[in-house]
């Protein structure tokens, strides 16, 4: 029983480390990208390029942050 609990802890802390990384508001603005996305396209307006968008801003954004310090 140790072990299964064990393997669910490693399997959970994978994934939080996969997603979330080292920053975690680029997680949170790729998930805020994701729902206006679903919302937009739920009122019929394509927005198949908002995720892309933000991925790229939030990319750069994270790499002048990391720049700053060191």
């Amino acid at each position: 029983m140790n072990r299964i609990v064990g393997w669910i802890v490693a399997f959970g802390r994978f994934w939080y480390h996969f997603i979330i990384g080292d920053d975690w508001t680029v997680a949170a603005a790729i998930a805020v990208g994701l729902i206006l996305t679903a919302i937009l396209n739920a009122a019929h307006i394509i927005a198949w390029w908002l995720v892309p968008l933000i991925v790229v801003v939030m990319t750069g954004l994270s790499l002048r942050r990391a720049g700053r310090k060191t």
